[in-house]
């Protein structure tokens, strides 16, 4: 498993791996571009919520919800932990809310040691390992799904931290 060395760190991923490198290395580049995109960013537009119609969505609170996401499934999912995460059935959106009343330095420093919990979780497992199921009649879910979602996951955010960045100050990019 390939580790973040500094908060905006992103190392390509190889292009010819096994199946668990690749996945990991994928995620972890992913990872890597949510520190980028938020780096340098006014602490000011942080918690700005430029969508209308979506009034949680911050840089913060994608990062704190990204943070509560690698949790859920790695520590909640795959072994079975408590959920530790601010959302309850009376308030799902907590994590998001969370985004806009903290500082974005926080928010990267507390999802970066989420991220080395999960790589330190998933260095442990086997892609085939199974994890208890989520809701009574679902399927159990293997690392390699979990690892997978979240590559997904991350990469669809990040499109999200993109339009918010640019509406924020104008920065695009990488």
């Amino acid at each position: 498993m390939s580790a973040m060395t500094t908060i905006d760190a992103r190392t390509d991923p190889p292009t010819a791996a096994d199946e668990r490198t690749m996945l990991s290395a994928w995620l972890d580049w992913h990872r890597g571009t949510v520190h980028r995109k938020c780096a340098g960013l006014d602490p000011a537009l942080a918690s700005a919520a430029p969508l209308a119609t979506s009034p949680l969505v911050s840089a913060g609170g994608i990062v704190a919800h990204l943070r509560w996401v690698e949790h859920y499934w790695f520590e909640v999912v795959l072994l079975g932990l408590p959920d530790r995460g601010p959302s309850t059935p009376a308030d799902p959106d907590a994590e998001w809310r969370a985004g806009g009343e903290r500082p974005l330095p926080e928010l990267l420093a507390e999802y970066e040691a989420q991220c080395a919990r999960s790589r330190e979780i998933a260095g442990r497992l086997e892609l085939n390992s199974g994890a208890r199921r989520r809701r009574v009649g679902e399927s159990p879910v293997t690392l390699r799904w979990v690892l997978v979602h979240l590559l997904e996951e991350t990469a669809r955010h990040n499109g999200h931290l993109d339009i918010v960045r640019e509406l924020a100050d104008g920065v695009t990019g990488e």
